[in-house]
């Protein structure tokens, strides 16, 4: 399937590995113009060298003839100077982005009763106001161009909040009840803009990691059990991978999907057991 992106310009935030990677790796492989962002200069500059490297024969793979233009920015996304950085850098779109991919490392788990308001306002502003302002820096260029794609991702923690998470959980809620009325404004879905959230469950990652090592140090028991307790929740029976979750995200920014907006799609693996 031709996604209809090729060409077009994506930023791509925490994009130097893990889920924000994937995604890019994706994007990167329907044609698409890449700007990706991470604070990490060096995983950022080899997660580029890799797409750069390989973009050439998925492009053949797919007929074209040039490769996507691939460009790096490190910086932190959740500051003022950061976005700027992301909006400024040489050879890119400015802020006229077709797609942008908001990510940003969640807040660290433990025990809501050690947390103070310093630590709240540092995961609200990561998790939920620093996606809010990507989406309103990019949002009205692409309604004037008649196209968009917006997808923030978050975490299944939002459908099936997780103890330990409690900052991620409380700062991702209020970005998810943010956009069920933004992606619906008729400014947005009816100029061609989809907003959209892809919600993870357990996947390959570093914060997987980080996440089952705090859960053993909680309970006292050894990584590898609760590596196992954890699958054996999953009906898949494995954890995801960046590359999957990424190929989810390129088709919420293909044209074929531009019948889906305000939406939290939810990848684990069939863990959550509701209905809705």
């Amino acid at each position: 399937m031709d996604f209809g992106i090729d060409g077009k310009w994506a930023l791509v935030c925490g994009a130097s590995k893990g889920l924000g990677h994937g995604c890019a790796e994706a994007l990167v492989r329907e044609g698409v113009n890449v700007v990706l962002n991470a604070r990490n200069a060096d995983d950022l500059q080899r997660a580029a060298a890799y797409l750069v490297a390989a973009s050439s024969d998925w492009v053949a793979v797919k007929g074209g003839k040039n490769p996507p233009c691939i460009l790096t920015v490190a910086a932190d996304i959740t500051t003022a100077q950061g976005r700027a950085a992301a909006f400024s850098v040489a050879g890119g779109p400015g802020k006229d982005f077709d797609i942008v991919v908001t990510n940003a490392g969640g807040p660290p788990t433990g025990d809501f009763r050690d947390w103070g308001r310093e630590d709240w306002m540092r995961a609200v502003d990561a998790n939920m106001l620093t996606p809010i302002e990507l989406i309103r820096a990019t949002v009205d260029g692409m309604a004037q161009r008649g196209f968009g794609r917006i997808v923030n991702i978050t975490s299944s923690a939002v459908k099936a909040p997780i103890d330990i998470l409690g900052l991620s959980n409380g700062a991702r809620s209020g970005l998810t009840g943010f956009v069920a009325g933004a992606a619906r404004s008729a400014a947005i879905a009816g100029r061609g803009v989809t907003i959209n959230n892809l919600l993870p469950g357990k996947f390959e990652t570093d914060r997987l990691t980080g996440t089952l090592s705090a859960a053993a140090a909680k309970t006292g028991k050894d990584l590898d059990e609760v590596r196992r307790a954890q699958l054996s929740m999953i009906p898949a029976r494995r954890f995801g991978t960046p590359q999957e979750f990424g190929a989810i995200c390129a088709f919420l920014c293909s044209v074929q999907a531009g019948y889906i907006t305000g939406q939290n799609v939810l990848a684990d693996g069939g863990a959550y057991p509701g209905t809705f």
